[in-house]
């Protein structure tokens, strides 16, 4: 419906019948993670930095909340008001954009200030302009290990499209449950 690379979702995947908030923390990527860390985190699943950085490209659509953020775009620091690495008049819509964060934390964004709608490389070509929205978006454009990637695909829609794609196949597979572990749920949102 927004566009982006056609991949394929196989079907009959056998989902776990328990569901824990506290054995999620540090096992996803979060929005200030240093890239060191997300890329532990993502190898230690069997995706590599390339991998990694297409998934991120997600980022292209969808919104984050205020709240995981504003800390970059408020008093950062003394000589600052916004981290540097935002462009000063994308921190300052933001800092619009959230100025009731505090009354109401339920405020967010789009992550993709330009094409927020459309699944596209926009996000990769926002970063170098500044106008990434989480500080783990950033760290991928000044990064060594993962700055390559955020060109070329900046650069070439297509490379991305295959690469999300690519990606994508393979995190549907992560982790299933097999034999009598877990059910093919009838409805994704409830056990049978």
């Amino acid at each position: 419906m927004m566009g982006g690379p056609y991949y394929n979702v196989p079907l009959g995947r056998r989902d776990g019948k328990s569901s824990r908030a506290a054995a999620v923390e540090g096992t996803l990527p979060r929005p200030a993670m240093p890239v060191s860390q997300l890329i532990r985190v993502f190898g230690s699943r069997g995706f590599s930095v390339q991998e990694m950085v297409a998934l991120s490209g997600a980022h292209t659509i969808g919104f984050s909340h205020c709240t995981e953020f504003t800390a970059a775009i408020y008093n950062y620091s003394r000589e600052s008001q916004s981290d540097p690495e935002y462009n000063p008049r994308y921190a300052a819509g933001l800092r619009n954009a959230c100025a009731d964060v505090q009354k109401n934390p339920t405020l967010s964004v789009f992550n993709d200030v330009m094409t927020p709608n459309k699944f596209d490389n926009a996000y990769f070509q926002n970063l170098p302009k500044g106008l990434g929205l989480l500080k783990s978006d950033h760290a991928l454009f000044n990064d060594p290990r993962t700055r390559p990637f955020v060109e070329l695909y900046a650069k070439d829609q297509n490379s991305f499209f295959y690469a999300f794609a690519r990606a994508m196949e393979k995190l549907s597979v992560y982790g299933i449950q097999t034999g009598r572990k877990g059910e093919i749920r009838h409805r994704c949102d409830e056990f049978n």
